[in-house]
């Protein structure tokens, strides 16, 4: 869910941060007084596109970032996997920031990610519902997801489209073997020949490395010897090193006697004379098995000229030679597979009838969800201001073949009796598709994967009983996932168990608080989280505009009252200001 937004130098928001908890949060506040920024600023952390006329006057750019709680989100953690942009488990934090040369930047945890990885994960972690916001019920692949999570066949549907991928890898494999018959062929002669040389060579792993140290060594057995024999001589001759230490230790042990300070001095000389007599001997057995042998050398530089001749005839380098064997064979097996064309044909059908056998099956569940989902939606349509409305989910056959099987999902909808049903997308006006989605979420709560529900003008056009039901029904949403709603209706804000007022103000800027901050005459959007009687409060200027009687302040108690859950009890003035305008 949603759990904190902040917005720096955003339209007429200078600097705001705020924090949502779960449930039902509601934001009011009069008209223009910025209430639906708080929705745009989160659509463009979701990837929208930025418009220069969105960063506020006189600042050089705009900061935007919000945190998401992802707990137990398994798509949302495979997402961040598979892009690379995973951070602290649990939480997702998204940051953009907007110049004023237009350009545009976005992070992911931290990471730099593109406007496409933001829609992807936005998708994941928001559905913002709105005339100006991401309306992702309105696209068919997510009409068809919706459908197939309804009926709870949504593994079917992945095991569809990936038995389809099969089909047409077996269909692309197959063509390939029937058009390019000439051309692998020859390139079957040409890596046979390859083979052929390769395996008479038969490289070894790591030989060419063990060859070059091996000829070094040989090449230079003579000096070799010489350097190791006076070495060893030095150290342990007749009046060499070695005697020579031996004696100055025993002279100090002889001295330690009178003097106990000496006694770590005479132990680090014994040890240097025991690892002096270590190297003695490790050089004389060195100078045992070292020996000038030129035939030796010879096959050695025989097997290496070899290698390093196939090599430049084959165009890599004389380690690579066995890993090019290896590939070679491996090609080679690819290629008789692919010549066998009755084998090929056999696996196309073979994956072809899998396909259909699980695209029926689909289709037939399809159809029965389908039904259920298209009378669910439709009863919920009719609390919500659209008497006679009606949702129509359609099953299209396709006339090829597609990964997610034989047909498309299209929802076609009526917002009342006398309108012919058309895509959701075209026929809805901004209220009333935020209503129908209201219903579609309603009627598929239980299956719903993605976390925060925004709902933006979702009561356009309705009032009274219809307006109390909205509230009613977004207070059932948000018992299963987090409700945000921008709504200028006192029967919604109700319901919510919590409630942000949205206030403009127009001042003359005093000192600016930051280099880019806009000077002069100012108009700021703040916002504050209010208490129970700030509610009270507000609910009644909903109800009566400007002039607040003692009746609307008592209409408005007995709305809160009778209205949503039990809230914290506490009374008085708003609490302290989430953001400020300057």
């Amino acid at each position: 869910m949603l759990h904190s937004l902040s917005i720096r130098n955003f339209v007429v928001v200078e600097n705001l941060d705020v924090e949502f908890a779960g449930g039902f949060s509601v934001l009011t506040g009069e008209t223009g007084a910025g209430k639906s920024i708080l929705v745009d600023a989160l659509a463009l952390l979701l990837g929208d596109r930025f418009e220069l006329r969105q960063l506020r006057q006189g600042a050089a750019r705009a900061e935007l970032s919000a945190g998401f709680d992802t707990a137990g989100l398994v798509n949302v953690d495979a997402w961040l996997d598979a892009n690379g942009l995973a951070g602290d488990p649990g939480e997702v934090l998204l940051r953009r920031v907007l110049d004023a040369q237009g350009r545009s930047r976005a992070w992911v945890n931290g990471r730099p990610a593109t406007l496409a990885q933001l829609g992807e994960l936005g998708e994941l972690l928001v559905d913002l519902h709105g005339q100006h916001a991401h309306q992702a019920l309105a696209r068919a692949p997510m009409q068809r997801a919706l459908l197939d999570a309804f009926g709870g066949f949504a593994a079917l549907a992945r095991e569809t489209a990936e038995t389809f991928r099969q089909w047409r890898a077996a269909l692309a494999a197959r063509d390939a073997a029937r058009n390019d018959a000439a051309a692998l062929a020859r390139e079957r002669a040409d890596l046979e020949l390859r083979q052929q040389e390769l395996a008479t060579l038969a490289p070894g792993e790591h030989e060419w490395t063990v060859l070059a140290a091996a000829q070094s060594r040989l090449a230079n057995a003579a000096a070799l010897i010489d350097t190791a024999t006076d070495v060893q001589a030095a150290i342990d001759g007749d009046h060499a090193m070695l005697a020579q230490v031996h004696a100055l230790a025993q002279r100090l042990a002889q001295a330690a006697a009178h003097d106990a300070a000496l006694t770590g001095i005479v132990t680090a000389l014994e040890s240097a004379r025991i690892q002096l007599d270590d190297v003695a001997h490790s050089l004389r057995d060195y100078l045992h098995k070292l020996d000038v042998d030129p035939q030796e050398l010879a096959r050695v530089e025989e097997r290496l000229s070899a290698l390093h001749d196939a090599a430049r005839r084959l165009r890599v380098r004389p380690d690579e030679l066995p890993a090019l064997l290896a590939s070679t064979t491996a090609r080679l097996a690819e290629l008789a597979q692919a010549a066998d064309v009755g084998a090929l044909d056999a696996r196309v059908e073979a994956a072809e009838h899998a396909w259909r056998e699980l695209a029926q099956t689909l289709s037939r569940k399809r159809r029965m969800a389908a039904t259920e989902l298209a009378n669910r939606v439709t009863a919920a349509m009719q609390d919500l201001a659209m008497p006679g409305g009606r949702l129509e989910v359609r099953l299209v056959a396709l006339a090829e073949p597609a990964s997610h099987g034989l047909e498309s999902v299209e929802f076609d909808v009526a917002a009342h009796p006398a309108q012919a049903s058309g895509p959701l997308a075209k026929v809805a006006s901004g209220g009333e598709l935020s209503r129908i989605a209201l219903a579609i979420q309603v009627a598929t709560s239980e299956i719903g994967s993605v976390p925060t529900l925004v709902f933006d003008e979702v009561d356009t056009g309705i009032g009274g009983a219809v307006a109390a039901t909205v509230g009613r029904l977004l207070q059932a949403l948000a018992g299963k996932r987090q409700v945000l709603c921008v709504t200028h209706l006192p029967q919604v804000a109700a319901y919510a168990d919590h409630h942000f007022l949205v206030r403009k103000e127009t001042r003359a800027a005093g000192k600016r608080r930051r280099e880019d901050a806009p000077t002069g005459t100012e108009v700021a959007s703040e916002l504050s989280r209010l208490t129970n009687d700030a509610r009270v409060d507000e609910l009644a200027r909903m109800l009566g505009g400007v002039a607040i009687t003692a009746k609307t302040r008592a209409h408005a108690r007995e709305l809160f009252e009778q209205h949503g859950r039990p809230r914290d009890g506490r009374t008085g003035a708003p609490e302290g200001r989430r953001g400020a305008g300057g």
